[in-house]
């Protein structure tokens, strides 16, 4: 049965390359690239085919506009197929593709396909679940990373803003949390596949806690500069992290036991130490027995300016009194006393010659 199978598998690639090379060359289709899709997502069970899922990165490294022809041939591989070996290669794909750092990848969204409902085809429903709730879990992962990835390239700003920080921050545990629910049961934990898929979400997961730590450390510098909100998002974000931690340790030792390479070889998770968790907590309370200081401060400073107006008005009104008096010549000796340079304000009449009489 299992020899039928792979003679089965065999043809159904000849055919797909064979139709591929009918093919015209389109803007959403490669023949060439066809090709390296569809030998990278062959039906073999036992090993990924690197060399061409190097050729299809090497495709998009070549031009960006090679990405729409990837996407094309992968989803139209991933749409038409019911095979489990077919499907977790094709995320395998998706999942170097996503990880090439092409800057044209940061926008693709979400996967141009569907698998969150994946069920193989030729097997039995009680022989293949561990194999679709792991394709399920991998690819909620991949669809959701291409997303954050998308949007954090949609909103990136010049500066630092730490209320943006936090949402990436919560957005990195959720994908964290994802990666987590990425773990083979049952006979699925044997499948050289799928250990070599638990290899790369070992890698995956370093790699984002990593970063949720950096963005923890900047956001802790400058958590003195925060309002009240964005020290409560500090501190559920910091909490998130502690429990993670704890979390992975015991992933970590899972994946040993089943023999992923990569569990065993990377360090232990730092934890975040306690006093941190304790000095937020007393920077909200802080927040908590301000505001009503605040409020009170602002207050005596609204009636203090209140007042300052009703003087301003009152001298002011002293300031414009009209003043009614004919001694002008006195207030004219006492601004030439003032000021010398001034001319007086009296006008003096004069009798001007008689220049027209002869």
């Amino acid at each position: 049965m299992r020899l039928w199978r792979r003679a089965s598998g065999i043809f159904k690639d000849q055919n797909s390359i064979w139709l591929a090379n009918l093919s015209r060359r389109t803007a959403l289709r490669n023949p060439d690239i066809e090709k390296a899709v569809i030998r990278a997502t062959t039906h073999y069970d036992l090993y990924f085919d690197r060399r061409n899922i190097e050729r299809v990165c090497e495709w998009l490294r070549i031009s960006p506009f090679n990405l729409k022809p990837i996407l094309w041939s992968v989803s139209n591989r991933m749409e038409k197929t019911r095979n489990w070996v077919v499907a977790l290669k094709g995320l395998y794909l998706m999942h170097n593709v996503t990880n090439s750092r092409v800057p044209c990848v940061r926008k693709i969204g979400r996967l141009p396909f569907d698998l969150s409902n994946f069920n193989d085809g030729y097997g039995r429903q009680s022989k293949t679940w561990p194999f679709n709730t792991f394709i399920r879990a991998y690819y909620a992962f991949l669809d959701q990373k291409s997303t954050v990835v998308f949007q954090q390239t949609e909103e990136k700003g010049e500066g630092f803003l730490m209320k943006q920080e936090l949402v990436l921050l919560q957005k990195l545990q959720a994908l964290i949390d994802l990666l987590m629910q990425i773990k083979p049961q049952a006979k699925a934990t044997f499948v050289p596949l799928i250990l070599d898929v638990m290899d790369g979400i070992i890698i995956e997961i370093y790699d984002l806690y990593s970063r949720i730590c950096r963005g923890i450390a900047i956001v802790l510098m400058n958590i003195y500069s925060a309002n009240k909100a964005e020290a409560t998002m500090a501190l559920s974000v910091v909490q998130k992290a502690t429990q993670q931690g704890e979390d992975l340790s015991y992933y970590f030792e899972f994946c040993q036991e089943i023999g992923v390479v990569n569990a065993s070889e990377f360090p232990v998770i730092d934890r975040i130490p306690e006093e941190g968790l304790h000095e937020l907590e007393q920077i909200i309370k802080s927040f908590s027995e301000d505001e009503p200081k605040q409020h009170e401060e602002k207050a005596i400073v609204l009636r203090e300016a209140k007042k300052s107006i009703n003087e301003g008005k009152s001298f002011y009104r002293d300031d414009l009194r009209t003043i009614i008096t004919d001694k002008w010549e006195k207030f004219d000796e006492d601004l030439v006393q003032k000021n010398p340079f001034e001319s007086p304000l009296t006008t003096y009449n004069q009798e001007l010659p008689d220049l027209i009489s002869f």
